[in-house]
């Protein structure tokens, strides 16, 4: 936590600058790198292997220097190798480096030098993010891996009903814990060979789930302020652990306002002059959190959804806002739960349904 606040920081106000800045053009197995001086002269460029090895030989000897690179697949471990080395590593925001991403005259070359040239000049223009620690990425690793399996368990299931509905059958609609169990009567003889593996399949995948989800819950020792969020309505444990590893610090974002931007669900702007055109949101940050709150959003407005200050607001929301009115309003209510949550975590707030402010839907400061 002490080393992101002094992160944050650092980003505030000019660094101290290295004799040599660097700009690393990171590939799957070999990696770009160019070296300019205080001046800005090209002094080094070369080519090295996109492994522990390779980079020990280049970057491990010598003085520190400032090392810029693209954030992607391998940039948590680099950074955190660089750093052992004793660099001082700028991780790039690759979504704000548009000079770089949207250049006619893209190469490995030529993006390693812009790199160096914007870290040499000001650090600030790469939009630097911090990973976070080894240990939290494991967990959040944990969580992905669920995700993919319960994907792979969807499909099965949908390419099922499919091939039942293609002979003229339908299967009944149930949970997938009790899919297994409630559709093997349904399915028509003919289709008993083909339908037996992906049954198999799927009780293999609820039981890898099952044990996922316990190791899940095991998440709170660790993190106490997951047992705090999940006391929201829709927000379950997959999405309390998931919003607080992908946030990492309840300090990413300054004000709690600003956490619903920050994961893309926020109406883009393009406004100029007299022009300020509606366009649909951003989009940008962690693409599963911003789903996991879709859904917990989906569940407020839903016909099981507890009756709260908040879920009367994005009810009204959706009456009002014709024909997209349904839509919008999830939207706008998963941004208010990444606010809500945000608040919690911050002020360590519970879940008040109808909080004693007027006009505000819930925990919203």
């Amino acid at each position: 936590m002490q080393k992101l606040i002094k992160f944050a920081a650092q980003m505030d106000k000019p660094m101290d600058k290295p004799a040599t800045t660097v700009g690393l053009d990171v590939g799957d197995r070999f990696s770009q790198y160019c070296m300019l001086n205080r001046d800005g002269e090209v002094v080094e460029s070369g080519r090295v292997a996109s492994t522990e090895t390779g980079l020990r030989r280049q970057f491990e000897c010598g003085p520190p220097m400032r090392v810029a690179l693209e954030c992607g697949t391998h940039s948590a471990w680099i950074s955190r190798l660089l750093e052992q080395f004793g660099h001082q590593v700028l991780v790039a925001n690759t979504r704000k480096l548009r000079a770089i991403t949207a250049s006619e005259s893209k190469n490995d070359r030529n993006d390693a030098e812009k790199l160096a040239r914007f870290a040499a000049f000001d650090p600030r223009l790469l939009s630097p993010i911090r990973h976070r620690s080894g240990e939290r990425q494991r967990d959040l690793d944990l969580i992905h891996a669920r995700s993919t399996l319960v994907r792979a368990r969807t499909m099965i299931v949908n390419s099922l009903r499919g091939l039942v509905k293609s002979a003229g059958g339908r299967l009944p609609s149930c949970s997938t814990a009790s899919f297994q169990t409630r559709v093997v009567a349904t399915i028509p003889a003919a289709l008993a060979d083909a339908a037996k593996p992906l049954l198999e399949q799927v009780e293999a995948l609820n039981r890898s789930i099952g044990e996922m989800d316990r190791r899940i819950e095991q998440l709170t020792a660790r993190y106490p302020e997951i047992q705090r969020l999940r006391s929201v309505p829709g927000v379950g444990p997959v999405v309390a652990a998931t919003y607080v590893l992908t946030l990492d610090s309840k300090d990413k974002v300054r004000h709690s306002r600003q956490a619903g931007a920050f994961l893309g669900l926020r109406p883009r702007q393009s406004q100029s002059g007299d022009s300020d055109p509606q366009h649909r949101i951003a989009k940008t940050g962690n693409v599963y959190l911003r789903s996991l709150l879709v859904q917990a959003a989906q569940y407020v407005l839903g016909r099981f959804g507890p009756d709260s200050e908040l879920r009367r607001w994005g009810l009204k929301l959706a009456t009002c806002g014709g024909k997209r009115g349904k839509k919008r309003a999830i939207v706008a209510v998963a941004r208010k739960l990444a606010v809500i949550l945000h608040r919690m975590w911050q002020t360590g707030d519970k879940w008040r349904a109808f909080p004693q402010t007027t006009g505000k839907p819930a925990n919203i400061a």
